[in-house]
């Protein structure tokens, strides 16, 4: 196995209790659960040997094997989506190449992202992780900003340096910029995509850590990497003309299923 997808997923989440298990209704009006839609995104990309659910819940567990996925039962401890991923490769009898974290709120992410971020990280030896960038159109920049706006925590946005070394991810909308934008222009902002690519022993050592203040203050994962040194490169993708959105709090339901209608998929 040199490419081992894993889907975390928790029930307990704190915005959100039971996001995994919720519905989202699709072009031809069929319903079908945040994390098979995710597990059947993620089957579209040719990288990946294998691929599988970890989770602490029955509940998801069970749900999860009805539609034909493997399931990797992972501790209550798992703070975040990385730490499940490190419980995985721990059961593993032999490590992979790299582990790849789909989070299971991901349903609209396109496979091309996920094999160029294999691709991004394959290509960068000196890089313990990598994870995808997507440059804002105006119209996901107001978005971001409405969220914000409303009180709401939305998607994420990531600042790079020219060598795409990963510099900070922020739940607030960066950098500032006071432009206004048309819907179909192109922004300064980039849109962080909540996937990651791992070497082992980085995934290994990012547990052994602990949390900072940034990602503690922050609530973002990936921002242990920089705190402890580890370098992210931010692996730029290109929507080609696709809509991508997470499933971040219950007002994105109609938004993703719009979508979902928008682009045909079932």
């Amino acid at each position: 196995m040199t490419v081992l997808c894993v889907i975390p997923a928790r029930y307990a989440s704190t915005r959100y209790p039971g996001k995994p298990l919720v519905g989202l209704r699709g072009a031809t009006g069929e319903t079908r659960s945040l994390i098979e839609r995710t597990w059947a995104a993620a089957q579209d990309v040719p990288e990946f040997d294998a691929v599988c659910v970890a989770t602490d819940d029955d509940r998801i567990a069970e749900a999860a094997r009805a539609f034909g996925a493997d399931v990797r039962m992972t501790s209550s401890e798992a703070r975040n989506g990385t730490e499940r991923c490190a419980e995985v490769l721990a059961q593993l009898d032999e490590a992979p190449e790299m582990i790849v974290n789909l989070q299971g709120d991901a349903p609209l992410t396109p496979p091309w992202f996920l094999s160029d971020l294999v691709a991004g990280l394959r290509a960068a030896p000196d890089f313990g992780a990598a994870t995808p960038v997507l440059r804002c159109d105006g119209e996901t920049l107001a978005a971001l900003r409405a969220d914000r706006a409303a009180g709401r925590v939305g998607g994420t946005t990531a600042v790079f340096g020219a060598d795409g070394r990963a510099l900070y991810f922020s739940k607030e909308v960066v950098p500032y910029t006071a432009g206004g934008y048309d819907a179909a222009a192109d922004t300064p902002v980039f849109h962080h995509v909540g996937v990651y690519a791992y070497r082992p022993d980085a995934l290994s050592a990012y547990t052994a850590a602990g949390p900072g203040p940034l990602e503690t203050n922050e609530g973002l994962e990936q921002l242990r990497f920089l705190e402890t040194g580890t370098p992210v490169l931010c692996v730029e993708v290109d929507a080609r003309g696709r809509r991508f959105w997470e499933l971040n709090n219950p007002e994105d339901v109609p938004r993703i299923e719009a979508m979902l209608a928008e682009m045909k998929m079932a």
